[in-house]
Order: structure tokens, then sequence, then C-alpha cells
């Protein structure tokens, strides 16, 4: 067995039990028993369970490097779909769970949630703008939608678990663009 393999499995269970127990309610024996390790052997690559969570946070939610916005300039609500579709957020479900439900009691979470956050509503206000040039002076209105739409991007997944329900981002980017003409 190649030692990679090991750790990988490590956080492959980590991340299976954390987004389905919680941090707090996922002793590191039962990540052993899923990961089919050793409990030394997560302390090996992780010395205290906290490490797990960061090394989890840390590699497997990525924001991707600022790039170009694809507007459609007069067409808000093909500029916002286009954003959807390009999220900058590289993080399965189960990770996005885990984002919300840690970032109260680790400050390493909540942190990257921010700036998730935040790269997400910059780049939907950048696009707005774009899409819709008049609406420069209404910056207000702007902000609004962008910080609307990332919230929805991001949290739609806690809202399907919970609901069963799945948000449409083109129903989402639709109701903003009329939101804003």
């Amino acid at each position: 067995m190649v030692i990679r393999d090991v750790r990988t499995r490590i956080l492959d269970a980590a991340e299976e039990l954390f987004a389905g127990r919680g941090f707090e309610g996922t002793p590191t024996a039962v990540i052993a028993k899923l990961a089919k390790v050793r409990r030394d052997s997560i302390v090996d690559y992780f010395p205290h369970k906290i490490d797990v969570l960061v090394a989890l946070v840390d590699e497997r939610t990525h924001i991707e490097e600022s790039r170009g916005v694809d507007a459609v300039p007069g067409d808000l609500t093909a500029t916002l779909r286009r954003l959807a579709r390009g999220l900058p957020l590289r993080a399965s479900p189960s990770m996005r769970r885990i984002l919300f439900r840690e970032a109260d009691t680790h400050g390493s979470v909540k942190e990257r949630l921010t700036r998730l956050n935040g790269e997400l509503v910059s780049r939907a206000r950048f696009a707005l703008g774009l899409a819709l040039p008049g609406a420069r002076g209404d910056a207000a209105r702007l902000e609004v939608a962008a910080a609307t739409f990332a919230a929805i991007l991001l949290y739609q997944e806690n809202l399907c678990q919970l609901t069963g329900h799945q948000i449409d981002p083109d129903a989402v980017a639709e109701l903003i663009a009329h939101s804003l003409v």
C-alpha cells in the first residue's frame, strides 16, 4: 500500500463522517474504522483530530484564482447563469456541509467560508456591473443582488440536505436579474 493511499483514505472517511455527524460527533476511532487503517495511522499523519479538519478544508475546498468574467452586456440573466456555471468553489457537497457546520466553532473553517463568500460576491458584483453598465451608480442594489446570489450558490447544498429541494441556479439568476431592471 502506498503511503498516500492511507492519508487519502483517512481524509475520505473523515469527510464523510464530519459531513454526517459533525467534527465533535466523530471519534478518530470511527474514522480509522471507516478508512480501514489502524488508529495509530491517523496520528502518524494528523497528530490531533483538528489537523484532519484543517487538512480537509485546506485541500478539498479550493477557490480558483480570479479569471475574467464572461458577462453578456444587457443580459443579466445570462451573465448570472454563466457565473453560476463557472462557480469558483471547488468542493464536494459534503465539504460544503462541513464548512457551514464547523464555521461557528473552528476559526480556520470560518476564514475559508468567509473567503469563499467574499470571492463569490466580488465576482457577481463585477459581472452585474459589466452586464448592466448603467446600474454602476446603484452600487447598493448591485451589492445586495451579488450577496444574495453568492449566498444561494454557497448554501444550496445545505438546503437540499435539509429539505430535499434543489435550487435551480438558472431560476435564481432570472429572479435576481428581473429585480435589477
